[in-house]
């Protein structure tokens, strides 16, 4: 049995939210849970690093690739079990739409991190962000996005893999369901998963969907399914988490 669960952390606006507070008591939330790995998203800096490793001592590993200011693309992995093979790949930022600068910029620093954990490869991923909320494939966020889950689909590699993350779009996207089908991965919550994005920090009429998942290769059996961080106000994400427990199949990874 291995036990997951994703989280973007910082989510809303850095000034006045109580960023420490918040960290702290995702870190003590986590720590005092079931959870035998977690894999979070938007921790940009060392500074956040070491707020979740002071408030996780039951995680004794720690996997991110390391970068100037924090860890790569914002992604870390706690477990409680030994991790190896720990691998970071950037995501294509070029885009031949016409996305606000901002977006080009925040497109650079996407990425997949990866390890092996209990015979299990797990990948946790921040793609970029589509902020007109229109996942069409007119839409001018389209390409980047294409790109991006592209090469998602080429890095997942063999079974068993679990895939999760803030994946900055929903199931009824073409793209998600391109990703399921190139990977032959399936939806850990089987497509009944709530909104995972608070409808309290979107534009007044957007509606809320669920864009985090946590995705499995066939051979693995989901167990239990859950969402976590999900009361409030006041929230400590502007995201809701996902844990799942997963049966991993006897033998180990086949290629």
């Amino acid at each position: 049995m291995l036990t997951l669960a994703t989280l973007n952390t910082r989510g809303l606006p850095l000034r006045g939210t109580r960023i420490e507070e918040r960290f702290a008591a995702i870190a003590a939330e986590f720590d005092a849970g079931d959870a035998d790995v977690v894999c979070l998203q938007e921790v940009y800096t060392y500074r956040l690093l070491r707020l979740l490793r002071r408030g996780l001592p039951s995680f004794p590993y720690a996997a991110y690739r390391r970068s100037f200011s924090g860890p790569a693309g914002g992604l870390v992995v706690f477990s409680r079990q030994p991790v190896s093979g720990t691998t970071y790949r950037r995501l294509p930022g070029w885009s031949r739409g016409t996305i606000p600068l901002r977006s080009r910029l925040n497109a650079l620093h996407c990425g997949v991190l990866a390890v092996q954990v209990a015979g299990c490869r797990v990948l946790t991923i921040h793609p970029a962000a589509n902020i007109d909320g229109d996942w069409s494939e007119q839409n001018r966020f389209r390409p980047l996005q294409a790109a991006q889950f592209n090469a998602l689909a080429a890095i997942v590699g063999g079974d068993p893999a679990i895939v999760c993350g803030d994946f900055n779009l929903p199931a009824s996207s073409t793209l998600h369901a391109e990703l399921l089908r190139r990977t032959g991965l399936r939806d850990a919550f089987q497509g009944d998963c709530p909104p995972t994005y608070h409808a309290e920090f979107l534009p007044a009429g957007r509606p809320a969907h669920c864009i985090d998942f946590v995705l499995v290769s066939p051979s693995i059996s989901v167990r239990t399914r859950k969402l976590i961080f999900a009361s409030g106000p006041p929230y400590v994400s502007d995201h809701l988490g996902l844990q799942v427990t997963t049966e991993l199949p006897a033998g180990g990874p086949s290629r």
